[in-house]
């Protein structure tokens, strides 16, 4: 039953695909196609720093890629991403400046939409920042659960171990 219910609460909230969310009038489309830049990474490669202004929207392609977050100390891992993952909704929607480190584990590749077009695209069709809303809001609450699940398995260890 416990489990059945959390399965239903991660379906809730599961990565919609990227065309889905990018889902917009063909003018619209076209503005955001025409304007994709791809980027190669090596490993070891920074691709953006934390608090510098944010490019655009970066759409994975291919590669492992690391979050590192300092904020009054050494930098911490935060978490890994991969292929078919899209990037820094937060900045775009938000202040505009990156709330972490991202840097290439392997070598790989991204191609990313330029805040200008995506800006231009909000302008012209006002849903497609709703979208990218609410595929914030499902990843806010895929990496809480996340955490609050590592905090139990941590919890249920050092209580095993005691």
């Amino acid at each position: 039953m416990q489990r059945e219910s959390r399965s239903r609460r991660m379906e809730a909230v599961r990565a919609h695909p990227v065309r889905e969310l990018l889902e917009c009038p063909a003018p619209v489309g076209q503005v955001l196609n025409g304007s994709v830049e791809c980027l190669q990474f090596r490993a070891g490669e920074v691709v953006f720093h934390q608090a510098e202004s944010c490019r655009g929207l970066y759409l994975l392609a291919s590669g492992r890629f690391q979050r590192s977050s300092a904020w009054d100390q050494e930098p911490e891992v935060v978490a890994s991403a991969r292929a078919g993952e899209l990037l820094e909704l937060s900045a775009v929607l938000g202040d505009g400046r990156h709330g972490y480190t991202l840097t290439a584990q392997t070598a790989g590749s991204a191609l990313l939409l330029p805040i200008e077009a995506v800006n231009q695209a909000f302008e012209s069709y006002s849903p497609l920042r709703m979208h990218l809303m609410e595929e914030l809001a499902r990843e806010v609450s895929r990496a809480y659960y996340e955490c609050c699940s590592r905090r139990l398995l941590q919890l249920r260890r050092s209580s095993r171990a005691a």
